[in-house]
């Protein structure tokens, strides 16, 4: 993957403001910009990943971390796709013809 370097400025006083220390500000504004993609849902749970190079797992842990959903549908909507799934994995039935004999 090809890689574009971005240079953003900010005031001295509002990094100060956070406590992150100037050596972390290049992995944390990346971290911010992919955490932003992803709830936006502009880039999978996986590319987000990708890009920060860490485990999906890793990912989720950091979703976490900042107290941001992984899923942003409501109970009603996950019940509701639930039941889909579970219908649409019940095998079908299948109609048997009863074979007429010949005489």
């Amino acid at each position: 993957m090809s890689a574009l370097k971005i240079e953003i400025e900010l005031p001295r006083d509002l990094m100060a403001a956070l406590n992150i220390p100037e050596s972390d500000l290049g992995r944390r504004a990346k971290e911010w910009v992919v955490l932003e993609l992803f709830q936006e849902g502009e880039i999978s749970a996986g590319k987000a990943a990708e890009i920060l190079g860490v485990s999906k797992a890793r990912f989720l842990d950091l979703l976490n971390l900042r107290k941001l959903p992984y899923l942003d549908a409501s109970p009603e909507e996950l019940a509701g796709d639930l039941a889909a799934a579970e219908a649409a994995a019940k095998p079908k039935r299948r109609t048997r013809k009863k074979a007429t004999a010949e005489v």
